[in-house]
């Protein structure tokens, strides 16, 4: 069994204001370490047996039609072992 990752985040240019609260949020609870935060999406899908190049164009084909909306965001697609 195999997993594909794919991972959307809002463009650099698109402002995100639940990322800008959680960066906000993060000192009044003792966290100093972040700069900036960027909030995104994380989708795992899981297919029997090893990924294959078509596979990975179908899941690539769904991320731009269903799961990203690639106006205003990016999207990476990979395979997790």
């Amino acid at each position: 069994m195999a997993k594909i990752v794919v991972d959307v985040m809002l463009k650099p240019e698109i402002l995100d204001p639940q990322g800008t609260a959680v960066g906000a949020a993060l000192p009044r609870l003792g966290f100093t370490f972040a700069k900036s935060v960027r909030q995104g999406k994380r989708f795992e899908i899981e297919i029997d047996g090893e990924a294959t190049a078509e596979q990975l164009a179908q899941v690539e084909k769904a991320a731009e039609t269903l799961l990203a909306n690639p106006v205003i965001e990016n999207f990476t697609v990979r395979v997790e072992k």
